[in-house]
């Protein structure tokens, strides 16, 4: 059986031993404990698989209790249909909170663009005690 210590799970995934340790604290990983009063951690090949997947549900950018969840399921054996629509229904939440998220990152952009065309003028026209415009960008629905 393969093991891995923490200093070589987190070279292998370009992360801390503090980060692997927080998985841990999370119930996402559950290394053996060795050595004089088990100060040792040692991980088998299934906490290099959870921590794996733990990475690439971050990437996703989903909840630590989102991907505990998912991982847990992933090992339960059996249908593995009820893990693929609780999967699914996770990523359709997490683009759905996206999308909103680049709604309101759009309005913003927008208003910084009109704040910095005002600043140009003013600046172009060498005009005094110029108001920056107050004006604020309609909202604008994204296509899905």
């Amino acid at each position: 059986m393969l093991s891995y210590t923490i200093t070589e799970l987190a070279r292998e995934f370009d992360i801390t031993p503090r980060a692997i340790r927080f998985y841990e604290d999370r119930g996402l990983l559950s290394p053996q404990r060795v050595g004089v009063n088990g100060h040792m951690r040692v991980y088998t090949s299934r906490d290099r698989t959870r921590l794996k997947l733990t990475l690439r549900g971050k990437r996703l950018g989903l909840s630590l209790a989102e991907i505990k969840d998912l991982v847990d399921m992933y090992e339960s054996s059996g249908d593995s249909a009820p893990q693929i629509r609780r999967f699914l229904d996770v990523l359709t939440q997490h683009r759905a909170t996206l999308e909103r998220q680049r709604e309101d990152i759009d309005v913003t952009l927008a208003e910084i663009a009109l704040h910095e065309q005002t600043c140009r003028n003013v600046l172009k026209t060498g005009a005094k005690n110029t108001k920056v415009s107050k004006r604020k960008p309609t909202r604008m629905r994204q296509a899905a």
